[in-house]
């Protein structure tokens, strides 16, 4: 179906030209699942750009090589040519529907373009086809949400939508670029059931793009493994997953907390490979195990709450009167014990961020108790709220929009400091920043710099150090590490539970990825519908959970590491 050869892909930077993708060379067959795998500016999405032909110039350009779609150069035809191929015979699905889909039209219209551009239908025709589509990949009630606004529709149902619109044209080739990274493992679940089954309705071949092998193992025929712009390994999946041969692909495979295993530390990529790509030869140490910590009733109680609720206005009336509301946290009690991680698991919409936000009364809570080691929060006046913030923070999910991007790393450390008064001087605060840096590994040099010129990882490890800033006792971390790649993950994790047994911190860990949550807590509580549904250890809650929809997150995970 397509083939590419000696793929080259350059990019000129303030420091001069970039080479993103070099000299790479795989083939899709047709029918069958390639999975391109790596990490963040491995090369991966570049070269699906330039696949579409969608590469950028003058700053960007396709330098050598070809990609021959049944035979033909796609590089060589002009753009009236490939726009007839583009959309139409390849189609490809967006890591980001949200910014991918235009927001001022419906996502009926948008459906509607390609079909009336491509397969020259009237707008009745073109109209019908758009339900039906969206029919297919299980949009509930078509026929209204075909007038609906990307806004009105759940994170996984604008992937649907994507996934619609990718496929309206019935094209040869779809190119997915991550399309279910930092989706719950239910949604992943059904967005992959539903790549499957429209490959096998089709007929169609898919490039299905992502840093996670797991999602790999459960729909790839073969894998290509890229590091730095290289292409490192290429195999049968199985073959990948029994025998993987490059370091990088070893590492990628160990660095996901496994479901099985509970290692005292997570391997990272360091441990695989040096900076310069060559492989290290000492043996790895077999890892103790990382116990959870026994939770009794004698335990000192850092944090309780009780029949904590939050309910958010749907309707009001013309005079402001609140006719409906609907309730994101449902009498909820919780006690987390000092020193210890309670992880709270749950799908998007289930009321895990609003109940870590309204803990620190970020928002306000409708109704309830909160108590920190017997002070009420709840009564607590704005000033009193402000110098207790001190022992409460919070790290958010998005370490890149957490940070003011006109601010330097150092000024945004320094900031907290000055607000809580932590240090006698200036130049104790910048020596605390310093400080702050080395604490999650970072190099103090890089306390010049702007938010942009840090990666993702880095940017999470700015965000913890802003949060240890004022010395808290208790953090809640909010999706923390969903967007992260594997082994970037990893060295966050492995950072965070050292912090905890240095700084004796507790956690109250939000995620919807049971595998993280399962590696960093002690106990887990299961969230659905703003109520608590099950709370145990973690062992308990893998091997026998007791709720109907612990076992369905538990059914959704993927199994692509278990071998």
């Amino acid at each position: 179906m397509i083939q590419i050869k000696n793929l080259s892909v350059d990019f000129q930077t303030a420091e001069g030209q970039f080479r993103a993708v070099n000299q790479i060379s795989f083939d899709i067959p047709k029918g069958k699942t390639v999975g391109l795998v790596g990490e963040s500016g491995s090369g991966k999405s570049v070269t699906s750009l330039a696949m579409m032909r969608l590469i950028l110039e003058p700053n960007g350009k396709i330098s050598q090589g070809q990609i021959l779609y049944e035979g033909t150069d796609l590089l060589k035809l002009s753009e009236p040519q490939m726009r007839k191929i583009r959309g139409n015979k390849i189609s490809m699905i967006f890591q980001e529907p949200m910014s991918s889909l235009n927001p001022v039209f419906t996502v009926g219209y948008q459906i509607m373009e390609a079909l009336r551009l491509h397969q020259n239908m009237n707008r009745k025709q073109a109209l019908e086809q758009a339900i039906d589509l969206l029919q297919q990949v299980g949009i509930p009630s078509p026929e209204k949400r075909v007038k609906s606004y990307p806004h009105e529709m759940s994170g996984g149902q604008r992937q649907r939508v994507m996934i619609a619109m990718a496929i309206a044209c019935r094209p040869q080739l779809l190119i997915a670029d991550e399309p279910t990274t930092a989706l719950d493992v239910t949604i992943q679940k059904q967005i992959l059931d539903l790549l499957r089954s429209l490959q096998s309705k089709y007929g169609m071949s898919l490039l299905f793009i992502t840093h996670d092998l797991a999602v790999i193992g459960e729909i790839a025929d073969e894998v290509v493994v890229m590091y730095r712009g290289n292409i490192v390994e290429k195999n049968k999946t199985s073959e990948i997953f029994r025998s993987p041969q490059h370091p990088y692909t070893k590492a990628l495979l160990s660095c996901r907390p496994s479901m099985i295993e509970n290692p005292q530390r997570l391997p990272v990529v360091g441990d695989f490979m040096d900076d310069r790509g060559q492989e290290i030869k000492k043996s790895l140490q077999a890892q103790p195990i990382k116990m959870a910590k026994k939770i009794t009733t004698a335990d000192p109680i850092l944090l309780e709450i009780k029949d904590l609720s939050k309910s958010f206005p749907v309707r009001k009336s013309i005079f402001g009167k609140v006719l409906e509301e609907a309730r994101a946290v449902d009498h909820v009690s919780l006690k987390v014990p000092k020193g210890t991680t309670l992880g709270l698991v749950g799908e998007s919409g289930c009321g895990k961020t609003t109940l870590g936000r309204s803990i620190l009364r970020l928002i306000e809570p409708t109704s309830g108790e909160i108590s920190y080691q017997g002070t009420n929060v709840m009564a607590l006046g704005r000033k009193e709220l402000l110098k207790f913030r001190k022992k409460m923070q919070i790290i958010f999910q998005d370490p890149y929009s957490s940070l003011n991007p006109r601010l330097t790393v150092q000024e945004a450390l320094l900031e907290p400091l000055e607000i809580h008064h932590v240090g006698n001087s200036k130049s104790e605060m910048k020596d605390r920043t310093e400080l702050l840096m080395k604490k999650v590994g970072l190099d103090p040099k890089m306390l010049s710099r702007y938010p942009h010129e840090f990666s993702g990882g880095q940017r999470q490890r700015v965000c913890i150090a802003r949060a240890l800033a004022v010395e808290p006792e208790f953090i809640i971390c909010d999706e923390s590490v969903s967007a992260l790649d594997v082994s970037i993950q990893s060295q966050i994790l492995n950072l965070l539970v050292d912090l905890q047994d240095q700084m004796g911190l507790t956690y109250i860990f939000i995620s919807h990825d049971l595998s993280v949550v399962k590696f960093i807590s002690d106990q887990i509580a299961v969230m659905n519908k703003g109520k608590i549904v099950e709370m145990a250890s973690p062992d308990e809650i893998y091997k026998n959970p007791q709720n109907d929809y612990t076992k369905k997150l538990l059914t959704s995970i993927p199994k692509g590491f278990v071998i």
